[in-house]
This record gives C-alpha cells, structure tokens and sequence, in this order.
C-alpha cells in the first residue's frame, strides 16, 4: 500500500471501493444492510442543528439545561417504579370485625436473598372485643324451649327447670380468647384514703369510706375515665391493713388466679361447706375455688379435722379473714360477693354462690349457656316470686330482716331519686328483684362499676341488696347501652341445690324412732272357759294400737289449719329472723 492511498484502506469484508463497486453491480456482501429510514434521516438533521447552535454560548446553556431536567425526571420515575414493584399490602382480620392494613417492603441482598422486612404503615389498631356468637342452625338448644311447670297442687313455690347447656369440652372451646367491650368506660381506678374523712350526710364505714351523696352522684355519671370508692379504701392493697385483712400467702395466691374464679364464704360458722359435683377435670385443674371464711368457722374446721395444713376443704381453697370490718356477718358477706374482682385482680370471670348453695354443674358450661352465649358481661337470676322494690321492701320488713324504720328510709331516698314500682313500661327489663344469691360475671370495667356501686349502696343504706340492685342497674343504663342477663330463678335452681343452715340441719338432725308402748286398756270380761287341745292365741304386736314418731322430713296424719299453723310455727321456732331464701 503507497502512502498516496489515503482514502483507500482494508478491512474485513474487503476494501471500500470494492465494496461500493459491488453495491453498483448490485450484489450486497451483507444481506441485512437497509437504507437508512426517514426518522432516522430527522434524528440526523436535529443533530446537526443542535451541532449548528451549539457553539454559541446562551444557546448550550439551554441545552444542558434541558438535558439535566430530563436526566432528573427520568431518575425521579424509575425509582418510583422499582419501590411500587417492591411493596406489597397485607390485611389480617382480628375477631371477624377489626382488619389491620400493613405494608411490607421487600429488601434484596444479593441476587439469592429473600428476605422480607414489614414496616408499620398504619396506627395501632383498637383493641379487639369479644361479639359473640351464634349456635349453628339446628342446634339442639337453638331449638330447647323451657316446658310448662309440672301441674302439681300439691308442692307449690320454687323449683328447678330444664336448662340446655353444651357438654364441657365445647363450652371450653368457646371461652373468649378477648374481653368484651365496656362501652363508654375503658378505665376505672378505686380511691383510696389514708386518712379518712367522716363528714359525710349519713351512711359510710372505715372499710368502704365515706363518700358524700355529691361524690354519690358523680360515681353515676359514666365516663371513659373514673375513680369511685369500691371498698378496702384505708389501705394500697385490698387485704392489707384494711380491714378484711387476709395472709399475704392468700393474697399471692388469689393474684395467680387468671381465668375463671369460683368464690364463696361462711362466716360465723353459719353454714356447712358443700363440696361440687359434677366438674370436669379440666376445671379442677384451671378453676379457682375459694371459701372465705372467718376466724370461727377455721376453728370449727380444724377441729372437726375437716381442715387441713394445705387450707383446702376438699376442692375449696379456705381463705381466713382476719379483722371483719362489720359486726354483722351477712354485710361482711357482701364484700367477697361483690368485690371479689378487687380480691382477684387478674381473674376474667367469676361465679359467685352463697355458702348454703351446692355447686352441681361445671362452671365452664354455666359461663357459656348465662354470659357467652348472650354476650352480656353481668348474669343474675330474678325473683321466683316478686318483681318490685317496694313489694320487696314490705317482704323483708315483714320477715324481720332489717330494721323497718331504715327499710323505709332507703325506699323513700330512692323514690325522691325517681324510683317507681315495677310495670311493663319497664320492658325489656324483666324485673327489679334479683335472687342475689348467684352472680355471674366478667370482670370488664362496666361489670366492676355495677358491683362497686351496688357495694356503696349496701354500705350506707340496708344490707339488703335486693333492694339497692335496680336503682344501680337503672342509672348505668340511663348513660350507656349496657345491658345484663337476668333469667328465671328456676334456671339458677337447675345449677345449684340449697341446703339449709347448719341450725336448721342441726335441729333437722336423724334421730332414732324410740319405740312408744301402747296405752293401758281396760280388760275385758273373762270369756267362758273352751276346752281345747290346742294353745290359746296371742294377739299380734301389728294389731296392738301404738303412736308413731315421724323422721326428718315425714309428717304425722295432721290436716287443715292444724297442720298450716303448726308449720309456720315450726318456722318461727327454727329459723327465727334468719335469712333462710338469702343473705
């Protein structure tokens, strides 16, 4: 090659004029090759009139400008993409009702990497509630109505009915995993008063404070946030140096106690603790049962040896209450039925029956068929017979219950507050008069209220409280949509037996028929003598008249007014003025 060539140089497909002399004949060495198309022609002309302007100064600036914008969109756009391809949303539905939304980032380290990170994209959620449920369609107790009462003139007053519970395993199946809702109020605290003021109009304890009727009629107005009195007020822990003072190893124990809590008392030695039947084994294990009982009734225990070193009465956990803050056992007795979720601070449900009751049904399958089944937090059984305050006032007056001259007081307190007798413009509500003796409940702030309250209410007025029940109940529901379950009294019988007071057992106690001989009678005239081979008769023991002593329970041949008058005066002897229907 000459150095004169310049334009002439080789390469791979031959040199250059060979190959345009070949194009020329018509014949390509590269079968791909086109003409160039007409926006690539544009794209060219563009060029060189950018290259045309570009030299002047005002002109490149632009350009480049130009040129950086679109560089920072394209950026901007592109990484918007790659996030949106790397985020995905999940939904997790909590109790059919609450769905939480979240967004999760997917991160890739390295090109085997499948890591997956979530960040947090939405508020925390409201806490989940318990709503309820339904029984499948076609259920034997969808389907259960309660028969007529049997047509039997004579055994008239109470008695049990049917009652459709679910068998123990699916009753715990169904147990709440969530509290239920409290509506209006989410949190409630208890006063306490270290040095107690007794200023007060009238009523109040040591044990219970003295709040004036102003603090009376704020504890009524609901809120999200409240503070009442509710018992052991003189000290920071319900049972220390409060009065209804309990050992420090009972007080550990009851706070272990975290699901379903079975609760009594005995005090003054008045009743006999009666063992449960019928509970599954599950429930021995996860059920906290406990007796409170008195200085008295553990003597009593211990020396009938009935009471051993573990403090257990056979499934009875036996808690002793040291200084009772009331003289009166039967208002002592109210502390443990209505404040057993101050006792209890960790328990979710709670069964309470008075010592003289005897428990026949698992507790798992009561809470289920009187709470969960009807989504209420509160359940307690109406009066077999009367349905009234004021009727209810005149019955206990009558029985000697309590005082008469502070029965009325409270009753005209309450009228002056709005209270009216019972009729069906009440409806739903069913009743005034609770049976007292059962209450079933969870322990959501609503639920406490009520029991703080109603408590209040037995510690200034009477401790009759069936009485205080209705204006409590009426005047939460006036401010909230809150409702309970209260169901036939027959039912509450289906669950548990009463039995009656130890005095009553012990004047009721067995005893052997001594056998009485027959009155002297007159002898008859000699009959004529009978020659006979054969031995005189005796006259047989059946035929001879004698009197017979009845048993327990068995009642001689007596009629009419006798036998009417000579039962109420059995009664009077008896019982006294003790409260033998409850306490």
């Amino acid at each position: 090659m000459t150095g004169g060539s310049l334009g002439i140089r080789s390469g791979s497909y031959g040199s250059l004029d060979k190959q345009l002399q070949n194009n020329n004949n018509g014949v390509s060495p590269i079968q791909s090759a086109r003409k160039p198309s007409k926006m690539l022609k544009e794209k060219e002309r563009l060029f060189h009139w950018i290259c045309k302007f570009a030299g002047r100064k005002k002109v490149g600036m632009l350009f480049l400008c130009l040129i950086s914008a679109a560089v920072f969109v394209w950026v901007l756009y592109v990484g918007k993409g790659e996030d949106e391809q790397g985020v995905s949303v999940e939904n997790i539905s909590v109790n059919n009702s609450i769905t939480i939304s979240y967004l999760g980032s997917l991160q890739t380290h390295g090109p085997q990497s499948n890591n997956v990170t979530f960040s947090l994209a939405l508020p925390p959620p409201p806490p989940a509630v318990f709503l309820g449920y339904t029984l499948p369609p076609g259920h034997p107790c969808n389907l259960f109505t309660l028969p007529p009462p049997p047509a039997d003139k004579k055994r008239t007053g109470p008695r049990p009915c049917p009652v459709c519970y679910l068998p123990v395993e699916e009753a715990i199946a169904l147990m709440p995993k969530v509290p239920s809702d409290s509506p209006v109020l989410k949190n409630l605290t208890y006063i306490y008063e270290e040095n107690l003021s007794r200023e007060t109009e009238f009523g109040g304890s040591d044990f219970g404070g003295y709040p004036t009727l102003q603090q009376r009629s704020d504890s009524y107005d609901i809120r999200e946030s409240m503070s009442v009195h509710c018992g052991f007020v003189g000290g920071s822990k319900p049972g220390r140096n409060t009065g209804y003072d309990m050992d420090e190893v009972d007080l550990h124990d009851m706070e272990q106690c975290h699901g379903v809590v079975v609760a009594s008392a005995i005090f003054g030695n008045f009743d006999e603790i009666n063992q449960p039947t019928n509970i599954s084994d599950y429930s021995k294990e996860t059920v906290c049962f406990y007796m409170f009982i008195d200085e008295v009734t553990e003597a009593y225990l211990r020396s009938s040896g009935k009471l051993g070193s573990d403090r257990k009465v056979g499934i009875w956990r036996t808690v002793v209450v040291h200084n009772p803050p009331y003289t009166d056992g039967r208002r002592t007795g109210k502390i443990p039925k209505l404040l057993v979720h101050r006792m209890f601070p960790n328990a979710r449900f709670s069964l309470w029956i008075d010592g003289k009751l005897e428990l026949v049904v698992d507790p798992y399958q009561i809470l289920e068929r009187f709470l969960w089944r009807k989504n209420v937090t509160f359940a307690i059984s109406k009066h077999y017979k009367r349905f009234d305050v004021f009727t209810e006032a005149e019955a206990n007056k009558a029985a000697g219950k309590y005082k008469n001259a502070s029965i009325d007081f409270q009753i005209e307190f309450y009228k002056k507050e709005g209270l009216t007798p019972y009729s069906e413009a009440k409806l739903p509500i069913i009743s005034d008069v609770p049976e007292g003796c059962v209450i079933i409940r969870e322990h959501v702030p609503i639920s406490n209220l009520l029991t703080c309250l109603w408590f209040n209410e037995v510690d200034r007025f009477t401790s009759r409280d069936q009485i205080s029940f209705s204006t409590v109940r009426d005047h939460i529901r006036e401010r909230t949509n809150w409702t309970i379950n209260m169901f036939y009294d027959c039912e509450r019988r289906n669950f548990v037996v009463q039995k009656y007071h130890r005095d009553v057992l012990e004047h009721l106690a067995p005893r052997v028929p001594v056998a009485v001989p027959p009155p002297p009678l007159l002898p008859p005239p000699p009959p004529p003598p009978v020659i006979s081979n054969e031995p005189p008769v005796q006259p047989s023991v059946e035929t001879l008249p004698e009197r017979v002593v009845n048993g327990p329970g068995k009642r001689g041949p007596r009629r009419g007014r006798d036998r009417r008058s000579g039962s109420r005066r059995h009664r009077k002897v008896v019982a006294g003025n003790r409260d033998i229907d409850s306490s």
